[in-house]
């Protein structure tokens, strides 16, 4: 009797040791903003700059649920060519995006040991040229 007592509160513990592990997960989950914004930043710390191309600025309503803006560019990384894009639909305050056109020269920032993860600009950079 005394075991199946124990059994049973080992059990419950368990039981609340895992809710309580899951309640804080889900509590402390990112949005995918804040992802996004630590990557920028990340990459703007820590990454190397490059030259590279704007070849297309797109302004999108998916879903009909608000405006995403994206640009598109190119670039080299040791040999390699890379096209990407970023959403810069939060970083409007700092680039007007009907002054980007095809063809204009950019800084491309790239992580080092993911030359395909890269950004145009961030909080506090901007690569493209005028």
């Amino acid at each position: 009797m005394t075991s199946l007592r124990l059994y049973s509160l080992v059990l419950a513990g368990g039981a609340g040791t895992a809710y309580a592990a899951w309640w804080w997960m889900r509590r402390n989950r990112k949005s995918p903003e804040d992802r996004e914004r630590e990557r920028r930043v990340w990459i703007s710390t820590v990454g190397r700059i490059t030259d590279g191309t704007v070849t297309d600025v797109h302004e999108m309503t998916p879903n009909g649920h608000g405006t995403i803006q994206l640009i598109l560019y190119k670039y080299d990384v040791a040999g390699v060519s890379y096209e990407a894009s970023q959403d810069i639909t939060h970083l409007r305050q700092f680039l007007d995006l009907h002054s980007c056109r095809l063809g204009l020269p950019t800084s491309v920032k790239y992580d080092p040991h993911n030359p395909g993860n890269s950004i145009v600009i961030a909080e506090g950079w901007i690569g493209l040229r005028r």
